[in-house]
């Protein structure tokens, strides 16, 4: 197989390249959390029951779980920059069906359409990154990208809190067209195609198997959130997900043995960078959706605030983000020689980088569990951003180690398999502690005097317990409401915390204390061919936003190919 230099592309397109995948991931982002804020509309609007409600959110998440890995390898055999412009065209359309529904079938519909989508965008938009980029700006890269995600935290409550107010709900989605547009065009002009060049069979048994497992195992856990533990269909969806998963397993170790193409490169599961990395990086996505969870429903029930100063009060968390991945960009460079000598290694290795995050996120989430109704912003303020900037630390450190084991040619389907683990490590995070946050919240609430109907409705939620304490005119009610939901919150953290301090400790003692070079078997020889758009693309306004935000998503994942080299300037096998 011939080997050729790849064209270099001038920096400022790269870069420019970035922020189109900033905001590819960035309008997933937005979505995630602007609907939310719209479910009290829809209700009354639509005419929606409880159910139809639940399903709005819920096909969204079950497609995106079962159309993750295949959109990886699809990315993989067909070329990522034309799946991800196909991702953004359906991304846009789906928005604007969501945008004009006239009944709860239709959104349902439209919602499992944009779960589709998403499921291209979030592994794509990052696996190109071993293609496009040198090792040693891949964390960089990374973080970009990534951090684009967490934008939304803050920026989907404040958008979508100004957009309710002052337009009808259909304009939460229509946010998501202009952004689309945006990325579209400069993702068309300015990113390069990669694939891989041979001909392999997709793997529909795989893709049908995998499909089934992750979706199995995601409405289960939904299912448990939403109506307890002690929900039969609930368990028994999680055991029939887990047994379809391990048959998943045992039929790619065939197609290994076959030496057939699998849809998961099981080998890679040897890496310790790749299995801690991406166990690791699963683990917080565990704590921190519970953070993200509990977090906004205090400022909003507990604290009075309405959506936007909700959202304000989150952006600290991106601000330690972007400080904490500056500071480990930093600390983990090649130190460039000024004398022509040969360039000095990074000053700490990426194990201490991320163990030390993690314990940064331990220390801030352990002052957090403080936390009370009559807290001030200032203190809510200061261990958000702690915890983000230890976030900053860790997570860029995981998901480069991960991928470090990963070719530029399997890129797509191993970042699908990192996004995979990490959004189900989401679902169960926001299963468990939700359950731990209700039962705590239950446990803790006191109500004297009040009667066994009213009373169980008050222990339904925070939320419901507000609007009790409100009509009854109790001040006495809406304190323990309050406090008890506080109470809640603060065991919750602890638990964050303690999966922080595991977190520190494993990284410490299993992460590779040298950065490793691909691994894994049935590699696909990879090409990657210089864009034809016009470099003048550039100038579109992508950039500003998704370059001045450094961080690595929650609910996208992957990481740089440090071993790999499939970067401008470097080669690759081409056909």
């Amino acid at each position: 197989m011939a080997q050729v230099q790849i064209p270099a592309a001038a920096d400022t397109r790269r870069w420019w390249a970035l922020a189109a995948l900033a905001l590819s991931v960035l309008v997933v982002g937005l979505d995630l959390f602007v609907l939310s804020l719209a479910l009290p509309t829809l209700s009354v609007d639509l005419h929606a029951t409880t159910a139809d409600l639940q399903w709005f959110v819920d096909a969204y998440s079950l497609v995106l779980a079962a159309a993750l890995l295949p959109a990886g390898l699809l990315g993989d055999r067909l070329g990522r920059k034309r799946l991800l412009t196909g991702a953004l065209i359906l991304f846009g359309v789906a928005s604007l069906a969501c945008a004009y529904s006239t009944s709860t079938g239709e959104l349902i519909a439209a919602r499992a359409v944009l779960g589709l989508a998403a499921a291209v965008i979030l592994p794509l938009a990052l696996a190109v990154l071993p293609v496009m980029f040198t090792p040693e700006e891949r964390p960089r890269a990374i973080g970009i990208v990534g951090g684009a995600t967490f934008l939304g935290y803050p920026l989907g409550p404040i958008l979508g809190g100004w957009l309710l107010d002052n337009y009808w709900w259909g304009s939460v989605f229509l946010i998501n067209v202009p952004i689309v547009l945006i990325a579209l065009a400069a993702v068309t002009f300015l990113m390069p195609e990669s694939r891989g060049v041979s001909r392999f069979r997709i793997d529909v048994v795989g893709v049908l198997i995998s499909s089934a497992g992750l979706a199995a195992v995601t409405y289960g856990f939904i299912r448990a959130g939403d109506d307890g533990w002690s929900n039969a269909i609930a368990i028994a969806t999680i055991v029939v997900g887990v047994v379809v998963l391990g048959l998943f397993v045992a039929w790619e170790r065939l197609r290994t043995r076959s030496r057939s193409v699998p849809l998961v490169d099981l080998a890679l599961f040897r890496s310790a960078g790749f299995s801690w990395g991406t166990a690791l990086a699963t683990m917080i996505s565990f704590a921190l959706f519970g953070l993200t969870f509990a977090m906004p429903q205090f400022f909003l029930d507990v604290r009075g605030l309405d959506s936007l100063g909700s959202g304000i009060r989150l952006l600290p968390l991106i601000g330690g983000l972007v400080v904490g991945l500056g500071v480990g960009q930093r600390l983990q460079s090649v130190r460039k020689s000024r004398d022509g000598s040969p360039d000095k290694p990074p000053l700490v290795g990426a194990w201490l980088i991320g163990s030390s995050g993690f314990a940064v996120m331990a220390v801030a989430l352990a002052v957090g569990t403080a936390t009370s109704p009559a807290s001030g912003t200032g203190f809510t303020s200061a261990w958000f951003a702690a915890t983000g900037l230890g976030l900053g630390l860790a997570m860029p450190t995981m998901l480069n180690a991960a991928l470090s084991a990963l070719s530029p040619q399997r890129s797509g389907s191993g970042s699908a398999l990192m996004t995979a683990a990490r959004q189900v490590g989401a679902t169960i995070g926001i299963a468990v502690l939700g359950t731990v946050l209700g039962t705590v919240y239950r446990s803790k609430l006191t109500l004297p005097g009040l009667r066994p109907d009213i009373a169980t409705l008050a222990r339904g939620s925070v939320g419901t317990g507000v609007q009790v304490a409100q009509r009854l005119h109790s001040p006495q009610l809406l304190a323990a409401v309050h406090q008890a939901y506080a109470s809640g919150v603060d065991v919750m953290l602890w638990i964050c915390a303690g999966i922080a301090i595991a977190s520190a400790i494993l990284a410490a003692l299993f992460l590779p204390r040298k950065a490793t070079g691909p691994a894994g078997t049935n590699e696909v020889a990879g090409t990657a061919e210089a864009s034809a758009g016009d470099s003048t693309a550039s100038g579109t306004a992508a950039g500003t936003t998704a370059g001045t935000t450094a961080d690595v998503a929650a609910a996208s994942g992957t990481g740089a190919a440090a071993g790999a080299a499939a970067s401008p300037g470097n080669q690759t096998g081409a056909e």
